[in-house]
């Protein structure tokens, strides 16, 4: 039953299958440690955030322990910042001196992070952001940090906002042409129309740069993939036709994306591995922030998440990886995916009901039923021996006899053969 995606330009087939990527935000406001927006909630002038520029030296960074860790949480692939709405290049471009070769880190970031991830098997993602706070010919808007300066926005009429996007063009185009195969496009930052960001001229390059690369949505032109935004769908997106689209949820640990010290309200690895489990049940991919320390390093706490995830991915990836959503409606707290082949079922359980659970048509569908964490046999139940203080069940309902307790995992999943 392979799931009827609507047709990509790019090539979406492993992306589907995969499900599952590490994002990176990650820049010179490290340094501030308080959001990547600091400059923009803050208000900051150039002169005020250059000290951030000027102390940015991420002397632990180790971008093969990254690479390592986003495999062991059981991700496919990786997005990095390779400019944010900062404006700072993460690599070594020859079209600004706003780049992080220039500041005490004194190298190249993002060259040695490409070859760790992909030396651990993951593909490569670059997130690139169309607005750039910094760059002298941007143009001046409400989502600048000094917007609401007029003698700014004064000043700032004069700037040639074609300058900019031929900047914004070269620089993709070195991005395209320097780092070998590029698996993911990621633009962000779109507030202008695409006529002005030229995007239809910059995907063009791109594809023809990169074939079969997939483009998200955000350059105001429909592409490969929709990005909803720290928020989980309440269904399937689907075209006029019906047909599935892909799509792919980016999601923080906290709600912030750069590194941010002292937010405290950080998500439960149960509560990442559910989200994971709803996307995909909806025939979505999950990309899961982590926002390194000013010094290079991924925090102990994300970490601890992650790793947490990673055991849960050890026992249940196969309900995950090429699974997609299911025509069979899930009993209460639960989600099903499905394999593409179409014989197998899962049904994750958000809570752990008492000692049966109850699927409608299901009934004579599932010739075997085991819990995937430990391959352990789930019986099947008739109807009629369910309880004889109960009326006589639907034929066409499938029961299925659990244990009392809990199974010791952050979600059960049992796995389901179809007949």
């Amino acid at each position: 039953m392979a799931f009827e995606y609507k047709d990509t330009p790019g090539d979406t087939e492993w992306f589907v299958h995969d499900r599952f990527g590490m994002f990176i935000h990650w820049g010179v406001y490290a340094a501030a440690g308080r959001h990547e927006w600091v400059r923009m909630y803050e208000k900051m002038t150039d002169e005020q955030y250059q000290k951030y520029f000027d102390h940015f030296d991420p002397d632990l960074y180790d971008p093969t322990q990254w690479a390592k860790l986003a495999k062991q949480a059981g991700m496919k692939y990786f997005v990095i910042t390779s400019k944010h709405h900062d404006g700072c290049c993460l690599w070594d471009t020859q079209l600004t001196d706003w780049k992080v070769t220039n500041t005490p880190a004194g190298r190249d970031l993002l060259a040695p992070m490409v070859e760790a991830f992909r030396n651990e098997g993951l593909k490569v993602g670059f997130y690139h952001s169309l607005l750039d706070w910094h760059h002298p010919d941007y143009p001046a808007t409400s989502r600048h940090p000094q917007g609401d300066d007029e003698e700014f926005i004064k000043a700032a009429q004069s700037r040639d906002g074609s300058k900019y996007v031929e900047y914004l063009h070269g620089c993709v185009r070195e991005l395209m042409t320097n780092f070998g195969k590029i698996d993911i496009m990621w633009f962000d930052g779109g507030e202008h129309p695409a006529e002005v960001w030229r995007s239809e001229e910059l995907i063009a390059m791109i594809r023809e740069l990169q074939p079969g690369i997939v483009i998200n949505d955000r350059a105001q032109v429909p592409q490969d993939i929709t990005t909803p935004e720290q928020v989980q769908p309440a269904e399937p997106f689907r075209d006029e036709d019906g047909k599935l689209l892909v799509w792919e949820a980016c999601q923080t640990f906290s709600g912030s994306w750069g590194y941010y010290r002292d937010q405290l309200d950080w998500k439960t690895p149960e509560m990442i591995v559910r989200m994971l489990i709803d996307g995909v049940s909806k025939g979505g991919n999950m990309l899961f922030n982590v926002g390194p320390t000013g010094r290079g390093e991924i925090e102990p706490r994300a970490v601890e998440r992650l790793q947490a995830v990673g055991e849960w991915m050890r026992l249940h990836g196969r309900s995950i990886y090429g699974c997609g959503p299911s025509e069979f409606t899930p009993p209460a707290d639960g989600r099903f995916t499905q394999n593409a082949a179409g014989d197998r079922l899962y049904l994750h359980m958000f809570s752990w009901p008492f000692k049966h659970i109850y699927c409608p048509g299901l009934g004579e569908r599932v010739t075997y039923a085991q819990l995937l964490n430990d391959g352990s046999e789930i019986q099947i139940v008739p109807p009629e021996r369910v309880s004889r203080r109960l009326p006589e069940g639907d034929k066409e309902t499938l029961v299925l006899e659990i244990p009392v307790q809990k199974p010791p995992v952050a979600v059960p999943v049992i796995e389901m053969f179809l007949g």
